[in-house]
């Protein structure tokens, strides 16, 4: 099953990003509650929306300060005032976490495709990010119903930004130096 026709099956996907392979799936609750299993991640945890350009975030959550998100290797934690996707965010409903990363071109096909994904990094929890599809735990590759490989990617994650309070806060470095 090719990438497009899986995430829109509902089923999670393995995609490169300009740092590391991420779990992927559509922006749904079902689909994003299938990641989480599959990654072992707990629903208490956030996870960021991946897209290939702002407007494609905007079209999920059209209040969101398109000047604000970052473009290249860096996950913006916005205000979400309007609470959508919550069941995304973890702890915190009324903000988001949005990525515009620099993709593989095949990475960026899909994306075009079906808008924006899900995203969380392809890994164990607290193990080391995966760099290349050998890298990713033979669990998750088996329960994925597609996986792009890019090659070796860098291995940095991006650098995780907080843009909700009255100064920024890094919540994890990464690939991207902040202040950009």
């Amino acid at each position: 099953m090719d990438a497009v026709a899986a995430l829109r099956a509902g089923r999670p996907v393995l995609l490169p990003t300009d740092g590391v392979y991420g779990i992927c799936s559509l922006v749904d609750e079902a689909s994003a509650r299938a990641l989480y299993e599959l990654k072992g991640r707990d629903l208490s945890q956030p996870s960021a929306i991946i897209a290939a350009s702002v407007a494609a975030l905007l079209e999920l959550v059209p209040e969101l300060d398109a000047e604000l998100v970052l473009a290249g290797p860096y996950t913006v934690v916005l205000p979400n005032p309007a609470r959508r996707l919550a069941w995304l965010n973890g702890d915190r409903p009324d903000t988001i976490g949005v990525r515009v990363p620099l993709l593989p071109a095949q990475a960026k096909s899909v994306l075009d495709a079906v808008g924006a994904v899900v995203a969380t990094s392809a890994n164990e929890p607290g193990e080391p990010p995966a760099v290349t599809l050998d890298d990713v735990p033979a669990r998750i590759r088996t329960g994925v119903a597609a996986e792009l490989d890019a090659g070796p990617l860098p291995g940095t994650p991006s650098t995780v930004v907080d843009l909700t309070g009255p100064e920024p806060v890094v919540l994890r470095r990464g690939a991207g130096p902040y202040p950009a």
